[in-house]
């Protein structure tokens, strides 16, 4: 790279917020939609026009833009939407993730130089007084709570369709869904599979919700039960009785010690024959740099907002933890043809 180019490039990473805040509000004032709908390109008065957006906020804004490269200037005073702009606006991943930046970890990434050195999630109080954000989560304004589970299901729900063919390979009778959240996994396993048990296993405020959800499905709402448990409490029990453990997208919220030890609760209990399936979607595993990026600023929002010591792992690893726990890691699972995810099955030395 050219010394210029990265000077360029220098100045887009400490003007960041600015760019972030300019396409955060020109979504929201309509500038961008405007400018997408227009097959010869607005300026500024046509775009002012459109939207009922000041001429001198437009300016500003579309100026930034420009020089952010979001809109491109085919004529002087007249903007299209660049190939970033577009995926801006119309890219469902892009979308999710910049909701998710915005309403969920904005503000708390102010503290995030104070949690790295306190190993606490510092960011956390600008939402209230919680040791992690899990034990908050339903009490999160709406829209900081809607960005938070539309990021949380993007990322696992279009995973669930091959996913279910690898858990129901061996037809279990009993699913423990351990971090079962708002229920959705338990849900799609027994409506795959009419005779299959699933017993969700999370904190009170996540059963409450699942619960919830769960009690309105007439077909399936008395073969799920629940167990409210604190996975960081020492004297928690998983308790025996599951051909398949289940965990999507669930490891990732605790430090390797913690999982470690999450797998030694499981362990104590497990017959023989059963299986651990832990769902992730890793660092190392990615074929795309842009979902890698998204899973490196995730682990960001675990410092910052969630726990203080969690963060997306690499398979290598968890694969590690694994055989530390004294288990091992039999079949791999590839799901990067429909979704970001890895499947690693795991059984009892």
């Amino acid at each position: 790279m050219k010394a210029i180019s990265a000077l360029y490039e220098a100045q887009k990473i400490v003007f960041s917020p600015f760019i972030f805040q300019t396409v955060y509000s020109m979504i929201e004032l309509g500038i961008l939609d405007a400018i997408n709908n227009s097959n010869e390109g607005l300026d500024f008065d046509q775009i002012s026009r459109e939207t009922n957006v000041s001429k001198y906020g437009v300016t500003v804004l579309v100026e930034m833009a420009e020089s952010a490269g979001i809109v491109d200037e085919i004529s002087p005073g007249k903007f299209i939407l660049s190939k970033i702009g577009y995926f801006i606006l119309r890219d469902e991943m892009t979308q999710v993730n910049l909701k998710f930046t915005q309403d969920v970890c904005y503000n708390g990434l102010f503290y995030l130089k104070d949690s790295i050195v306190d190993a606490s999630p510092e960011g956390l109080k600008v939402f209230g007084d919680w040791k992690t954000i899990y034990e908050g989560l339903s009490e999160l304004p709406p829209m900081v709570k809607k960005s938070w589970f539309d990021f949380d299901h993007f990322y696992s729900d279009n995973s669930f369709s091959d996913a279910l063919d690898v858990i129901f390979k061996n037809k279990p009778k009993m699913i423990f869904d351990i971090g079962g959240n708002t229920g959705k996994w338990a849900i799609a396993s027994a409506n795959f599979d009419s005779l299959v048990q699933v017993k969700i296993f999370d904190l009170p405020g996540q059963v409450k919700v699942a619960k919830s959800n769960i009690e309105k499905i007439d077909a399936i709402k008395d073969r799920v039960t629940f167990q409210e448990i604190d996975m960081l409490n020492q004297s928690s029990v998983i308790p025996a009785g599951a051909d398949v453990y289940w965990m999507s997208q669930f490891l990732d919220c605790f430090s390797e010690h913690e999982i470690e030890s999450i797998l030694l609760k499981i362990k104590e209990n497990a017959s023989e024959n059963a299986t651990i399936f832990i769902m992730e979607t890793f660092l190392d595993d990615q074929v795309f740099p842009a979902a890698k990026l998204s899973l490196a600023a995730t682990s960001l929002y675990f410092t910052a907002m969630a726990n203080g010591n969690s963060r997306m792992y690499s398979s290598r690893t968890l694969k590690y933890i694994i055989e530390k726990a004294g288990l091992k890691c039999v079949k791999e699972h590839d799901l990067h043809q429909d979704s970001f995810h890895t499947i690693l099955e795991v059984k009892l030395n």
